[in-house]
């Protein structure tokens, strides 16, 4: 059976119990492919890359509720009136 691997870099499990943070630092930055006898069993992502993709979801959500607005009638109001 195929698997399809989302990262460039791979270590086996085995690999990531030896040296967890040489396993990560392997990445350059980037996840890494942790395989459990040659499939993928998950992706240890660094914590910039989790931070730098949450930023990106929150944006694509953030997206979609503006979309869904557009075209709805604009409220105008003063500041002082706020």
């Amino acid at each position: 059976m195929s698997h399809q691997i989302l990262a460039e870099t791979t270590a086996s499990v085995s690999e990531l119990k030896k040296n967890p943070m040489g396993t990560v630092a392997a990445g350059e930055g980037f996840p890494v492919a942790i395989l459990n006898r040659n499939a993928p069993a998950f992706y240890c992502v660094p914590a910039k890359a989790y931070e730098a993709l949450m930023d990106k979801l929150e944006d694509m959500e953030l997206n979609a509720i503006a979309d869904a607005r557009a075209g709805q009638p604009v409220t105008k109001v003063k500041l002082d009136d706020l």
